[in-house]
């Protein structure tokens, strides 16, 4: 049997045991349970499946067998791969439209289901949590920050990483782009794989969905929950505040 932590921090250990996940609990974890046990009812493939609690009280989840994390930057960087990025957003997207949670849902940000035009979102649709095989896209992982939201909201933070809206040395160094990215042409092709009509203000949405993003961390982290609490511990939301505003300065870069 395989036994191996997929994540070391102390704060925040997950573990794979043979065929299943180990994570930690909270109190957001009925509901996800809830989605997820959804997702399967619809045969959705790319989400867990819920397998029950283990003796220490971490949720059991059905392991999805590739790559994932920081190995799978390099899958989206090419148009190809771009669009089966979007395309699983999308089809993620359809199948959870019809999906009606109780009004009493405690989500990780929220309460309650939905409202009109809204659905629940991922929340955290960024390529670490895409799982791959080869170069298709077998999976979605990590669904603790799913969060009622309009699916525009997926769609920014998808892009956030995936165009990206970061500067050229960042491009570079940490979205493992072999050449600074022609991100204005990157955005098309999300939008075109995911068929979003109509762009509107992405520099602008963008930057919002940066800064909610930044209230969401600090949130968590004044509940004490972690990674969160270290991150704003170390200054992470003046660093989110700096993305933001490097992302409404650069406009001609995404327009």
């Amino acid at each position: 049997m395989t036994n191996k932590l997929l994540d070391t921090n102390p704060n925040r250990p997950i573990e794979r045991i043979g065929d299943t996940v180990h994570r930690p609990t909270h109190h957001w974890t009925p509901a996800v349970h809830h989605l997820l046990n959804y997702l399967q009812s619809v045969n959705f493939p790319y989400s867990p499946k819920v397998l029950g609690f283990d003796e220490d009280g971490r949720e059991i989840l059905s392991y999805i067998d590739g790559q994932s994390g920081g190995d799978v930057w390099t899958k989206i960087i090419s148009d190809d791969g771009l669009r089966k990025f979007a395309k699983l957003l999308r089809a993620y997207h359809d199948a959870i439209a019809d999906y009606k949670p109780s009004v009493d849902a405690e989500w990780a940000y929220t309460i309650g289901a939905p409202e009109d035009g809204e659905i629940m979102c991922h929340g955290d649709f960024g390529p670490w949590n895409i799982v791959w095989n080869g170069d298709e896209p077998t999976g979605i992982v990590d669904w603790d920050l799913v969060v009622p939201a309009k699916p525009r909201f997926d769609v920014l933070y998808a892009l956030e990483y995936s165009a990206p809206f970061r500067d050229d040395e960042a491009a570079l160094k940490w979205h493992h782009f072999p050449e600074v990215p022609n991100r204005k042409h990157r955005i098309e092709v999300f939008a075109d794989a995911y068929g979003l009509i109509g762009l509107g203000d992405v520099v602008t949405d963008v930057a919002a969905m940066q800064r909610k993003v930044a209230g969401f961390e600090k949130q968590l982290a004044e509940r004490g929950l972690q990674p969160q609490a270290e991150w704003v511990a170390s200054g992470d939301l003046e660093v989110v505040e700096q993305h933001a505003m490097w992302t409404e300065s650069h406009r001609s870069l995404f327009e």
